[in-house]
């Protein structure tokens, strides 16, 4: 494990070569807009970038019908993931109805062994959205599924899982600690390019202010973190169990 500077820049993710980053988010629009800078600096370098949407967060515009809008979301999704370098899969679910089920980590369970990630990006576990919170527990799940033989898929085991991230996001912040701090200034005005293909970002479908709410704290956590814009994420407790043979 690689610290940087003052310690508050964590380059784990940079420390293997071969990468394979897989984001999975409840709606289309969570993992692009929380994490979508560090997505384009992966793919910029090389890596494979994966997102994976449960659902297109159909129900998010009270002047469209569901049906309409997930057509509207999916073609601002595919805009967005292609900005940003990702190869974009759409889940099977429908916005406020992500079940807490086997059936559902089944299926991200075999979109792990298909992809084959070495990073997993998600939400945090607690959530004012019940989507995100039920996505955190079903993806934390899956990664443990798609690591054993004898479960039942079409796929091979998948055991190179080298860490589970989980992004900052303003409906997930209860119990939230920022621990690992990423600068993302070099991709900073891809990824709003990218965040600005979704209406409920930019638009009036919302009343929070989106856009204004993350560009803005991209600048606060890159001032914490000496750089100009940054991104950051939590880790389960496990996770910061650190052995050193010396101080760095």
């Amino acid at each position: 494990m690689v610290w940087a500077g003052t310690n508050l820049l964590y380059e784990d993710l940079y420390s293997q070569p071969e990468r394979i980053i897989l984001a999975i988010g409840a709606h289309a629009g969570d993992m692009e807009i929380t994490t979508g800078a560090l997505l384009a600096k992966h793919s910029a370098k090389g890596d494979r970038v994966v997102i994976l949407h449960l659902t297109l967060g159909e129900r998010g515009n009270p002047a469209m019908t569901p049906e309409e809008y997930a057509l509207q979301k999916r073609s601002e999704a595919e805009e967005a993931a292609d900005l940003l370098g990702s190869e974009v899969i759409f889940g099977p679910y429908h916005d406020g109805e992500i079940p807490d089920s086997e059936e559902a980590r089944r299926y991200v369970n075999d979109v792990i062994r298909q992809v084959k990630p070495t990073h997993i990006i998600t939400h945090w576990k607690n959530s004012i959205h019940k989507d995100h919170s039920i996505t955190h527990r079903i993806v934390t799940d899956a990664v443990l599924l798609a690591s054993l033989e004898g479960v039942e898929s079409e796929y091979p085991r998948h055991r190179g899982v080298r860490g589970i991230y989980f992004a900052e996001n303003w409906e997930d912040m209860e119990g939230y600690q920022p621990y690992i701090f990423v600068d993302i200034t070099e991709t900073f005005d891809i990824w709003k390019d990218a965040i600005s293909r979704y209406e409920f970002i930019v638009g009036d479908i919302s009343a929070f202010p989106y856009y204004d709410y993350y560009t803005s704290l991209a600048r606060v956590r890159g001032a914490l973190a000496r750089s100009t814009y940054a991104i950051t994420f939590a880790i389960d407790e496990f996770g910061k169990r650190i052995t050193w043979q010396h101080l760095p």
